[in-house]
């Protein structure tokens, strides 16, 4: 059985990138099992929202570990040009939308600003995409309809989201999902929402349920080196070793190399 994942995120919400150790350890434990869909939240569209976001997210950084620097941003900025980019890429080049939305958060997360477009170019860059055909796609009535959708789609909870208030966001007359909020399907119909942030074991529960086979641990650190196609934070190769994470980080100093990011690294294989 495969399950569909909608999962309703932003490039610009450093509580969706805290979230990112337990999306890697979902990767790793369940593979192919999961069929994953981006859906972007937009937040910026709500008033007050881009001067929370410009504050920075200190906190979390020394709460959850992935790499943020915890200074407040230049100024206030808009996440809707990164999000439509990511939208572009779901239409233009399937696939590409994940490594998109990843470089963009990993700029944004030491304090680049997602409205810029030497920023967005760069990300394209990153992944393998033209800038100049990035842009193009980004005008495309199609991709201005598919984010609309994107937007609608994530102020509109499910029930059984609905019924987890409190895990929810916006307007008291608009909630919507926060991120990272996740929507599961199979092919018998059945469904699960997780709306927000929340503990591995959450997500681990809701796949027992749906009857999925979870794959063993990682064998060592360069087990999931060679696995990623990205390089990984320290707290997320953590997550998947599912072992003392201090024999984890001395594991990935002998045989890895390190990216220093904000106040933590990323890894590759050395």
């Amino acid at each position: 059985m495969a399950v569909d994942i909608t999962l309703f995120t932003d490039p610009a919400c450093p509580f969706a990138f805290s979230g990112e150790p337990n999306r890697q350890r979902l990767r790793w434990y369940y593979g192919d099992q999961l069929r994953w869909r981006l859906n972007m939240i937009v937040l910026t569209l709500e008033p007050g929202e881009d001067a929370k976001l410009a504050e920075g997210a200190p906190g979390l950084q020394r709460k959850y570990g992935m790499p943020i620097d915890p200074h407040p941003y230049a100024r206030t900025f808009s996440s809707e040009p990164a999000c439509r980019a990511i939208v572009a890429a779901r239409l233009n080049v399937p696939g590409a939308e994940a490594a998109l939305l990843r470089r963009l958060r990993v700029r944004a997360m030491l304090g680049g600003l997602l409205d810029d477009p030497a920023l967005l170019a760069a990300a394209a860059t990153d992944v393998g995409l033209d800038p100049g055909d990035l842009e193009r796609w980004s005008r495309m009535p199609a991709v201005e309809d598919a984010l609309r959708a994107d937007i609608e789609a994530a102020r509109s909870p499910s029930p059984a989201a609905r019924r987890l208030d409190h895990k929810l966001g916006g307007p008291a007359h608009e909630r919507r999902y926060t991120a990272p909020s996740y929507e599961l399907s199979a092919s018998d119909g059945r469904t699960f929402s997780i709306p927000g942030f929340n503990p591995i074991e959450v997500y681990e529960a809701a796949m027992a349920n749906f009857g999925l086979t979870r794959r063993a641990k990682p064998e060592s650190v360069e087990q999931v080196l060679s696995w990623t196609t990205e390089p990984l934070a320290t707290v997320e190769i953590i997550a998947i070793m599912q072992t003392d994470p201090a024999k984890t980080r001395a594991a990935l100093t002998r045989v890895a190399t390190p990216i220093p990011a904000g106040a933590d690294f990323y890894w590759t294989a050395r």
